[in-house]
């Protein structure tokens, strides 16, 4: 019985895992999605590569000292121990330079472009429009349009940080004197949060930033009113309003 409850616990602990507002295995964008699949497939091949090696463990343990000596041992090595391997990287390596080509979404203009400015510790982001200029500001939170491809031009005014929202996909560092691109897209309108993967300083585990995500025509108006307050209904509308602040501290 108490076996049973902690295998129970066990499994309930590992697919609790597997969701929430900054999980990558939880994907609410297209990018994600490609990421989490590749992650799945590697999982479940090594699953299958530990069982047969634990199958073929057993088997020698198991084998009677006295019968006779296995003499497949050449052929055994050089398929498990060469072609096997092999023939595993060269499909992740196919499988993987498709996905990251799907990732990086650079085969097709993106609908919007947001600046995307670190520092300790905070995130400035900049709506810009079609000729480059800021027409919006916010800080701490990141508005997005629902299915829409979005550039992000990410640089920073300290040390090196790293843009990562893990339901959109993946990361790109954030450094000083350089811009780098990156395009996201938001399919589901539900929680999401972005977070500093790279060490930045004393508060680096608190560079967070709450992602709203809003219909294409909502976000229009208020990147177009020059930002402000979002409706009610979203979690984090107080927050998402025109940074006030300025922007010498950016500089």
């Amino acid at each position: 019985m108490t076996a049973s409850l902690c295998v129970a616990a066990a499994v309930v602990l590992a697919g609790s895992g597997c969701s929430g507002v900054q999980s990558m295995l939880d994907p609410a964008g297209p990018a994600a999605e490609g990421i989490a699949r590749t992650w799945w497939i590697m999982a479940g091949g090594a699953m299958v590569i530990l069982t047969l090696v634990m199958v073929l463990l057993w088997r020698a343990m198991v084998r009677d000292p006295d019968a006779p000596p296995f003499r497949s041992g050449i052929l055994m090595i050089a398929l498990g121990g060469l072609a096997f391997p092999v023939a595993v990287l060269a499909a992740l390596l196919v499988h993987g330079t498709a996905t990251g080509w799907r990732v990086m979404a650079m085969d097709r203009p993106a609908d919007h472009a947001i600046g995307v400015h670190a520092r300790q510790w905070f995130w400035t982001f900049r709506y810009l429009g079609e000729d480059g200029e800021p027409l919006a500001t916010t800080r701490d939170v990141l508005v997005m349009p629902q299915g829409r491809d979005v550039e992000f031009r990410i640089t920073a005014g300290d040390v090196i940080h790293s843009f990562w929202v893990p339901r959109l996909g993946g990361k790109m560092d954030a450094i000083p004197g350089r811009t780098n691109l990156l395009r996201l897209r938001a399919d589901q309108a539900v929680p999401i949060r972005g977070q500093c993967a790279e060490f930045c300083g004393r508060d680096h585990a608190h560079m967070a930033f709450e992602v709203v995500v809003v219909p294409p025509a909502e976000y229009e108006a208020w990147v177009a009113a020059g930002g402000g307050p979002l409706p009610d209904r979203h979690p984090d509308a107080r927050r998402a309003q025109t940074d006030t602040r300025g922007d010498s501290t950016d500089d």
